[in-house]
């Protein structure tokens, strides 16, 4: 994983290639140079190890995406949303793995860092309320539902939030 400024340096030298290249008449090199200084832009706004563990967790291979997780060792030197991406998504892996207390932490601290998409949001929250449920506390889940309420326009988790309001009728 190469620093978050580093990308952009190697970025700035292959769009300076590139146009050199295009001046002197080497317009697929140049093409090329751009694609790879595009590739380094994109991986520094999104990354590389955030996204590798997002593709396990859709293919519900926690293991995996746990695995590419724990490589990265200061979470702190990333952009603040690749930061807050990676608490969410270890708080994800976490939460499968019944590690409750750390999985709340992550998944508050993903929360507070700044998750960008409320639908990511949404279901933060509706990771915590679950959380708060399987802890017996009714007055936190209860809170968390109604704040995924609000963040879940589209309607993409109400039957994960009505299976968790019925199991918060049981208590």
């Amino acid at each position: 994983m190469l620093g978050k400024y580093i990308r952009l340096i190697i970025a700035v030298v292959l769009c300076s290639a590139a146009a050199f290249l295009f001046v002197n008449g080497l317009v697929g090199w140049g093409v090329t140079a751009l694609i790879v200084a595009a590739f380094f832009i994109l991986f520094h706004f999104k990354n590389e190890s955030n996204l590798l563990a997002f593709y396990f967790i859709r293919k519900s291979k926690f293991d995996k995406a746990d695995a590419i997780l724990s490589k990265t060792k200061n979470p702190e030197k990333m952009i603040k949303s690749q930061e807050a991406y990676y608490y969410y998504l270890n708080g994800l892996i976490l939460s499968q793995k019944h590690q409750t207390s750390k999985a709340e932490k992550s998944l508050k601290k993903a929360l507070s860092t700044g998750l960008r998409m409320k639908n990511d949001q949404a279901m933060a929250k509706l990771n915590l309320a679950g959380i708060y449920l399987s802890q017996r506390n009714k007055k936190l889940a209860t809170y968390y539902i109604k704040e995924t309420k609000k963040l879940d326009k589209r309607k993409l988790l109400s039957a994960q939030i009505k299976e968790i309001e019925a199991m918060m009728k049981r208590i």
